[in-house]
């Protein structure tokens, strides 16, 4: 009895063990196993014409699109460019290349798929502490050379870079979901519009910019900084999270912040009289098509006596 319960406990940690490796792949000496070059691609101009999902969609359910915006040449194994939009130019980076076919730049971690002159597919790759997150390494991209793109396919790269017949019925399923449930939405790539339609009140919209040194996904949860001018009292209330529905009305769901006795039942009670009143809305779309969304509000009020 004692040694089938030792021998079921080994067992039991052994898969353990494998469920746990499965996720996570830890690595703590650089090998020269699978390590790739890209001397044979020297000099290649490299534009992203493709990213995507591991399921192949260019957006997930939770409304993150993938949009390409990269260019790159390697100039050896150890040095590359990467052009930024912010600065409008290229940038030199250092290139270190990995065991099993990763390599870092631009401060990124990747794994090759494929590298050939005409074209490179990559991985990118969730990497901290020397741990490889494979669960969290589900977005790929795929480059053409300028001279492929020009002399090859005669076209040019925006031609390459736009939605497949699958994103869009993707997208019209989760907006038949969200739009009959006045709680539900998703991101939308077309954020949505909020225009003050008396001196009273302004709106502006937070712009976070996507930069190639950070983020892959070009947009979140829109912010909104909303000021109301009022007869009663000063009040603010920051990061409410709201849905503006597929026909630009608004409901608001909860608060980031802790809020005092009453507070929801406060803020329902402003944006009923005030937002819903002191504003016109332009419900968010996804390929043109108008859907539930979410949005951060911060809503402040300013005593005007």
């Amino acid at each position: 009895m004692r040694v089938f319960t030792t021998g079921m406990s080994r067992l039991l940690w052994f898969f353990l063990f494998l469920t746990v490796t499965a996720a996570a792949c830890k690595y703590d000496k650089p090998t020269d196993r699978n390590r790739i070059s890209f001397k044979s691609v020297a000099g290649v101009n490299y534009i992203e014409v493709k990213r995507r999902f591991g399921d192949g969609l260019s957006v997930s359910r939770y409304g993150y699109g993938l949009t390409p915006s990269w260019k790159l040449s390697f100039y050896s194994d150890d040095s590359a460019k990467v052009f930024s939009p912010d600065a409008n130019a290229f940038l030199g980076f250092h290139v270190t290349l990995d065991h099993d076919s990763l390599f870092h730049v631009a401060r990124a971690w990747f794994r090759a798929k494929k590298i050939t002159k005409d074209s490179l597919v990559v991985q990118v790759m969730k990497v901290q502490s020397k741990i490889i997150y494979l669960d969290k390494s589900q977005v790929f991209l795929t480059f053409y050379s300028d001279k492929y793109i020009r002399d090859v396919l005669h076209t040019v790269p925006q031609a390459l870079m736009g939605k497949t017949r699958n994103d869009t019925l993707f997208i019209k399923h989760r907006v038949a979901e969200v739009n009959t449930n006045p709680d539900s939405g998703f991101i939308a790539s077309n954020s949505p519009v909020i225009t003050s339609r008396t001196p009273l009140a302004t709106v502006k919209k937070i712009e976070t910019k996507a930069s190639v040194m950070n983020n892959y996904d070009n947009y979140d949860m829109p912010k909104y900084d909303i000021t109301i001018k009022n007869k009663y009292k000063n009040f603010n209330y920051p990061e409410l999270v709201v849905v503006i529905d597929y026909k630009g009305r608004i409901n608001y769901l909860y608060s980031m912040w802790a809020l005092a006795p009453g507070g929801d039942k406060t803020i329902k009670v402003i944006m009923d009289n005030y937002v819903k009143t002191y504003f016109n809305i332009t419900p968010g779309n996804t390929f043109g098509i108008n859907h539930n969304s979410y949005a951060y509000i911060n809503l402040k009020g300013v005593f005007d006596d």
